[in-house]
């Protein structure tokens, strides 16, 4: 554990800003991109080796796979190694597609890609990534679950790296940006399912109040509890929920939270109250 900790802070250590990019940057450099490009031609092939596509979405994949290159070329380019993204709705209204399976692909090749520009959700999702040498995810703590007060859904429209999910991936569109801007500029959401097994939770937030930076951190189960909603779905069963859900409001957190799979609670707890020195609230 110890080891993996100071490799965690060598790695943390030498991690630096890069320079951000306007959306509509992204936007013009992916629409630049030729049909016939040899470099969009095998995004193409890996997106679809990767998931699913319905047939009445192919003319919408080869702007998602633009949009995806033009993303992944920007982060090459500027030596990034995490990244969080705009990913709506003017992505959709201007564009035409969701960045979903875009952030997935990216995650799954242990590049943390967090929605709607969180970049403290990039960086909890970098921190489990470089513990755990395996993909991150960001969700929402969102919904009860019946009455059982120790079990939450978490869930995001669609972003969950492959292997995270039981079943094999396919794409579809947003569930209430489609209601609201036509499912027809939403396409690229990642259906799948978490398998079960247990994970890791951590959220780093900056408290600009106070000047510094807070933090959470624990441990829990992702069951396989049927649940009837679109997107990315994870049922999770934490201990004592209610007193973390609690502490979560009470102290300002947002309602993303970053998680893997496996126990890494131990690692992280060592790099940062050991190293880092930031608050953080281990939950029990």
């Amino acid at each position: 554990m110890l080891r993996l900790a100071f490799d965690f802070i060598i790695t943390w250590r030498e991690t630096r800003t890069r320079p951000n990019a306007y959306l509509s940057e992204i936007l013009s450099a992916a629409r630049k991109i030729e049909d016939a490009d040899e470099t969009l031609q095998a995004k193409l092939k890996e997106i679809r080796q990767y998931a699913a596509v319905p047939e009445q979405y192919n003319d919408k994949l080869i702007l998602q796979a633009k949009f995806g290159v033009a993303v992944e070329q920007w982060m090459e380019a500027n030596e990034i190694d995490a990244v969080a993204i705009q990913c709506w709705d003017s992505l959709e209204q201007n564009y035409g597609c969701a960045a979903c399976v875009t952030m997935s692909m990216l995650s799954e090749k242990l590049i943390p890609a967090a929605c709607e520009v969180d970049i403290a959700g990039a960086v909890s999702m970098y921190a489990l990534t470089l513990a755990s040498g395996r993909p991150s995810a960001l969700l929402d703590w969102n919904n009860n679950f019946a009455e059982d007060r120790d079990k939450c859904v978490c869930t995001h429209c669609g972003n969950f790296p492959k292997s995270f999910v039981m079943n094999d991936l396919k794409l579809g569109t947003l569930g209430v940006l489609g209601r609201t801007l036509g499912k027809v500029h939403t396409f690229g959401a990642v259906y799948g399912k978490v398998k079960q097994g247990d994970f890791t939770f951590f959220r780093i937030s900056t408290d600009d109040t106070k000047g510094c930076i807070k933090s959470y951190l624990g441990k829990g189960d992702l069951t396989d509890d049927p649940y009837g909603m679109d997107g990315c779905i994870a049922v999770t069963k934490v201990d004592n929920l209610q007193p973390l859900m609690k502490y979560i409001c009470k102290n300002g957190f947002e309602h993303h939270v970053a998680m893997c799979r496996g126990n890494v609670k131990d690692i992280l707890a060592e790099a940062i109250e050991t190293y880092l020195n930031w608050n953080i609230y281990i939950h029990e």
